[in-house]
């Protein structure tokens, strides 16, 4: 396969992926501007790469990373999509004479950086920073290995965005730039791996109305468009324009320079590109109206304006908190395995959703208790479906929908759940005996349904047998949570793949505590 197909494949990847999650990125979308537009962006930035590809005929490196680099600069549109040109421009420039990917991110990470006059902290820029940094101190590894290790980092820095920028944090979201990079690295991924790339199982984000009601921008309209001439000279022209408006970016060369402001006048901005020379590419968005636009199409899925009802789950580990959040649950809160929340803490968790009634997941036999006190004392209507794990809490919270009452949902997590055989393993934090079962401090014990079923010094022996128990009637899915410092799965899952073909294995780092491995089976 020629470097072209190769490249060509990549970008397509990137782009099925973008496209996969645009709706749910634009959703996303508080910062800088509500106007719900970042996914939609970001996916027209990168189709334009891929128009160029295909029609290029580049047979060296350098030519490709100069057709890449124009197209996304040409077709760049809104703040994300000129941020992801410089990105592409980074990364195509290292790539140019090396086949270094570690290099391209931080490429990458350099020129969007450089781009931006005054860069803030919880957005896209830090997450392309933090791939970068992956990269980096990641061991050697091959080119696919290597890009799905960086998604996982990427959903990492991701997450932490809500609690770099206060915007976010109000909200009750993610970066909307930031989310759609990891798709589009998630896309380069699964092509790397000769894979198609599949949508992330995660439905559209569940939004607050905190979420939905943002203050618009102080200007009116998004103003992109392209200054073709000679001796084109950003730094001349910025001051010019930064009169005009804000959310300014110029990139590009002296022969091209990419314009984006928020402006009131997008006339007085086209006026300054071309007394240096021809303007093209004119975008001009209305962002009240995208703003507007926005709030009608998130309100259209909350009746009254809210989801009438809403999920409060319990859970431990970051991993597992991002999980919760993205199958649905508004509220999270802190504990489970050892850690137990108590009754004040849930009814805290529960007056903060804004749905009028809720739906409680304990996801531990020990705050099955403290939940249904919870549930009886609250100001709104409350229905604990008494989950013991948080794989069993997940695997019921696929049955939600918000627009059900809080009794139709507990049914169908009830069903849900009818199926459902759980395990897990533990640290051992003493000599002890359970169900008959002897363990020394130090060792690994397997526990089915809550109950002993053996303990050993190897992980890989107590899973396995563990595992073995799970599966010993016909079942489709096994889904592990791996704790926080746990051994390699590696081996495990090879050995499952091979011993069960048609079985389908969902894995996740979970992050909990003190259990290596929580599991379940449907």
């Amino acid at each position: 396969m020629s470097e072209l197909e190769t490249v060509r494949g990549l970008a397509h990847g990137a782009l099925e992926a973008l496209e996969q999650s645009r709706e749910r990125i634009d959703d996303l979308n508080v910062y800088p501007v509500p106007d719900g537009d970042t996914g939609t962006n970001l996916t027209l930035t990168a189709r334009g790469v891929v128009e160029a590809l295909d029609a290029s005929t580049a047979a060296d490196r350098q030519v490709l990373a100069r057709e890449a680099t124009r197209a996304a600069l040409m077709a760049a549109r809104g703040n994300s999509g000129v941020i992801l040109s410089q990105i592409v421009r980074g990364a195509a420039e290292a790539l140019a004479d090396s086949n270094d990917l570690a290099r391209a991110f931080r490429g990458g990470s350099d020129a969007a950086y450089a781009a931006v006059r005054k860069p803030v902290e919880g957005t896209m820029l830090t997450v392309i920073r933090s791939l970068a940094e992956a990269a980096e101190g990641a061991p050697a590894l091959e080119p696919a290995e290597l890009l799905a290790l960086l998604v996982q980092r990427g959903e990492e820095a991701v997450a932490r965005t809500q609690q770099q920028l206060d915007v976010l944090r109000e909200a009750g979201v993610v970066d909307a730039g930031g989310a759609g990079l990891v798709e589009l690295v998630r896309g380069l991924a699964a092509a790397a791996a000769g894979e198609e790339p599949i949508a992330r199982i995660a439905p559209p984000p569940r939004l607050s109305l905190e979420a939905v009601h943002q203050e618009p921008s102080r200007y009116r309209y998004c103003t992109t468009f392209v200054v073709e001439g000679d001796g084109l000279d950003a730094e001349a022209l910025e001051p010019e324009l930064d009169r005009l408006g804000d959310s300014l970016l110029v990139v590009g060369d002296s022969s091209a320079l990419k314009v984006h402001v928020h402006t009131d006048d997008p006339g007085a901005a086209l006026s300054l590109g071309t007394r240096l020379g021809t303007i093209e590419g004119v975008e001009i968005a209305d962002m009240r109206r995208q703003t507007e636009e926005r709030e009608e199409r998130l309100l259209a899925a909350l009746p009254g304006g809210a989801s009438r009802s809403a999920v409060v789950a319990v859970a431990a580990g970051e991993g597992n908190r991002r999980l919760f959040e993205d199958l649905g649950a508004e509220r999270i809160v802190e504990g489970g395995q050892t850690m137990n929340p108590s009754t004040a803490v849930l009814l805290e968790a529960i007056d903060a959703t804004a749905a009028d009634e809720v739906v409680l997941l304990p996801n531990n036999a020990n705050v099955v208790m403290a939940a249904e006190q919870a549930a009886r004392v609250a100001g709104k209507p409350v229905q604990v479906v008494p989950t013991e794990s948080m794989p069993a809490g997940l695997a019921a919270l696929v049955a939600f929908l918000g627009e059900r009452s809080a009794e139709e949902n507990a049914a169908a997590m009830h069903e849900a759940l009818a199926g459902l055989v759980t395990g897990e393993i533990a640290v051992a934090s003493r000599d002890a005996s359970a169900d008959g079962v002897a363990v020394r401090e130090g060792e690994f014990l397997a526990l089915l349904e809550g109950e002993a079923l053996v303990a050993g010094a190897g992980f890989d022996e107590v899973a396995r047998a563990l595992i073995e128990r799970l599966l010993a009637e016909p079942r489709d899915v096994l889904t592990l949570l791996r704790g926080e410092g746990a051994p390699s799965l590696n081996g495990l899952l090879d050995e499952l793949a091979e011993q069960h073909p048609g079985l389908e294995l969902d894995v996740h780092e979970g992050g909990q505590p003190h259990y290596p491995l929580l599991l379940s089976a449907e």
